[in-house]
C-alpha cells in the first residue's frame, strides 16, 4: 500500500512540475525556473516573483494591469 502512495506522490510531483514548465514557457520565461519549485521556501517566493514580474510574451499594444 505504501508503494502505491509513493508512486502517486512522484506522479503528482512530476505533473505539477510539468504544469509549471508549460506556464513559464507560455509566459516567455525559461523553463528551467521550474526547478525552483523543488526547493522549499524558494518555491513560494518564486511563485510571487513570477506573478508580479513583467512577462516577455505579453503583447506591448495591450495595456496590462500590473
Amino acid at each position: 500500500m505504501m508503494l502505491f502512495f509513493y508512486t502517486l506522490v512522484i506522479l503528482f510531483s512530476l505533473f505539477i512540475l510539468w504544469l509549471g514548465y508549460k506556464i513559464l514557457l507560455k509566459a516567455g520565461l525559461d523553463g528551467w525556473w521550474t526547478l525552483a519549485l523543488l526547493v522549499p521556501v524558494v518555491n513560494i517566493i518564486m511563485i510571487w516573483v513570477f506573478a508580479f514580474c513583467r512577462w516577455p510574451n505579453l503583447r506591448a499594444d495591450v495595456k496590462q494591469n500590473l
